[in-house]
């Protein structure tokens, strides 16, 4: 479980980074010279990576116990072009990217 809020980072700033390839593949395709190879490879890579953040996001807030607007939060920081890196700055800064502690047990 300690790796969970890693993940999210990588995953985070991934996303973000597939972003840009996307909107770099769509000025190439609209702007410069109406070749869609960018649109092509930067597409299903971005959706993968969109996917990827929503579901290590759901993991990372029931791991660390987010509130349900902090999670909410975290998922619609997905759709708008790096927002995804703006929220895990925000969530490192008030300590939410660690697990939750674990319950004692006794023995």
């Amino acid at each position: 479980m300690r790796r969970i809020p890693a993940l999210f980072v990588a995953v985070a700033i991934a996303e973000a980074c597939s972003w840009a390839a996307l909107l770099i593949g769509m000025f190439f395709k609209y702007v410069v010279v109406g070749n869609e190879i960018g649109v092509q490879i930067a597409g299903p890579i971005h959706g993968a990576l969109f996917m990827a953040y929503l579901a290590v996001t759901v993991v990372q807030a029931r791991v660390a116990r987010w509130k349900w607007w902090v999670t909410l939060v975290a998922l619609a920081c997905s759709i708008p072009p790096f927002a995804t890196v703006a929220f895990e700055r925000w969530a490192r800064s008030r300590g939410l990217l660690t697990a939750a502690a674990e319950p004692a047990t006794q023995s």
